[in-house]
């Protein structure tokens, strides 16, 4: 039975925070999911298939060479059901710090009562990591700042072209 694992999150964009965690998860799977998560109530930076477009040029190549099958899919329901539909054993969650742990956990533990079935695993960041966030990526890019110790240089690329002609950038 192969091993497939599902990596959800919003990759709004993608950091090098993610690139840590896939690249951890790509030895612990046969298949990798990469699913991004659209909800209608958010405004992301990136549309979905942006996102979808950086997920598979940053991720394709690693894959290939660590010699994982890997796909990348949107979703809108609850990343249990997901991980269902793609016949996923293992939730794969990457942890900062302590405050990611504690609402990890309860994610994990909820997950759990709905699928038993699937199991969480936790992946450490690595320290030069842990500060990262989409959110701060996206808002020193906003306000013209060089991001590209955060995020891989397609990505930089990107965030750049996004923000140019805008106020502070």
């Amino acid at each position: 039975m192969p091993r497939i694992a599902l990596y959800a999150g919003s990759f709004d964009p993608v950091t090098n925070g993610h690139v840590d965690v896939v690249r951890q998860a790509l030895r612990l799977a046969d298949r990798l999911v990469l699913a991004i998560g659209v909800h209608p109530g958010k405004a992301p930076l990136f549309a979905a298939d942006e996102r979808l477009k950086m997920l598979d040029e940053t991720f394709a190549p690693l894959a290939r060479e660590i010699g994982c099958e890997i796909s990348c899919v949107t979703f809108a329901d609850l990343v249990i059901q997901c991980a269902k539909r793609e016949k996923a054993t293992m939730l794969i969650r990457g942890l900062r710090d302590g405050t990611d742990l504690d609402y990890e956990m309860q994610m994990a533990g909820m997950n759990g009562a709905m699928a038993p079935e699937v199991q969480t695993v936790f992946l450490p960041a690595s320290p030069m990591v842990r500060p990262i966030t989409a959110t701060l990526v996206r808002q020193i890019a906003g306000m013209g700042g060089d991001v590209s110790a955060f995020v891989p240089a397609a990505v930089a690329a990107r965030l750049k072209t996004k923000f140019a002609g805008r106020a502070g950038a």
